[in-house]
């Protein structure tokens, strides 16, 4: 569309554990300059420095307890006042439950501004358990290898460190389909919304990741070119 390259991209990101959320994530940020906005990066930078919303966060995090809707919207809040935002935003993580929509809707409302499309990128289940189940990680250096697409030179060693690689717990095909019970079931009604709303953009996840990006970028306006 003409004209949309110079203005700023307001995004939200959507997508199972293992679609590809993060691959495409850099992708989206690295062509367009807007922020990547990660709800598990943004609370960890919030406790780090110290602001208002970070240390309410902490003494939830501290209890063992999940932070509240409420509390994760502050954080959003703050965090849209960054001077990175200016380019605009991609959002991953937020919003996850329907509170959360709302007051990411007002929050932008109280700045004039709105979402421009809602990316859900989907992977057959049966792909998803595939690339899951087959990542192996290094505990003591933090490298990470998929014994399918990317297997370390020897099978169980790490390349970097020489470490031995460890499959995470929640990478069972047991947990991984608990995952995305918990996925589907939470974000149903938000994909719904966004539907509804006319902003919902869904992508086929499969295959390498110059593909997916080529079928956002031809699902978003202002990634086109």
């Amino acid at each position: 569309m003409a004209g949309e390259a110079n203005r700023a991209l307001r995004l939200v990101l959507f997508g199972a554990p293992g679609v590809g959320k993060g691959t495409q994530a850099s992708e989206i940020q690295g062509r367009t300059g807007i922020a990547h906005i990660s709800t598990g990066d943004m609370l960890r930078t919030a406790v780090q420095q110290g602001t208002p919303a970070g240390m309410t966060a902490q003494r939830f995090i501290d209890r063992g307890d999940l932070v509240p809707d409420e509390v994760v919207g502050d954080l959003i809040a703050e965090r849209l006042e960054g001077d990175d935002v200016r380019k605009g935003f991609l959002l991953d993580g937020f919003p996850r439950t329907v509170p959360q929509a709302d007051r990411l809707d007002a929050i932008l409302e109280s700045r004039g501004q709105a979402l421009d499309c809602v990316i859900n990128i989907e992977v057959r289940e049966r792909e998803i358990v595939a690339r899951l189940t087959g990542r192996r990680t290094c505990p003591s250096c933090g490298a990470t290898f998929h014994v399918r697409f990317q297997p370390p030179r020897t099978a169980g060693v790490c390349d970097s460190c020489g470490g031995a690689l460890e499959q995470r717990s929640d990478d069972t095909e047991e947990a991984i389909a608990r995952r995305l019970r918990a996925y589907r079931a939470q974000t149903a009604p938000l994909l719904n919304r966004y539907r509804a709303a006319g902003l919902l953009a869904t992508v086929d996840g499969g295959g390498e990741p110059d593909e997916v990006y080529a079928r956002i970028a031809a699902a978003v306006p202002g990634l086109q070119g």
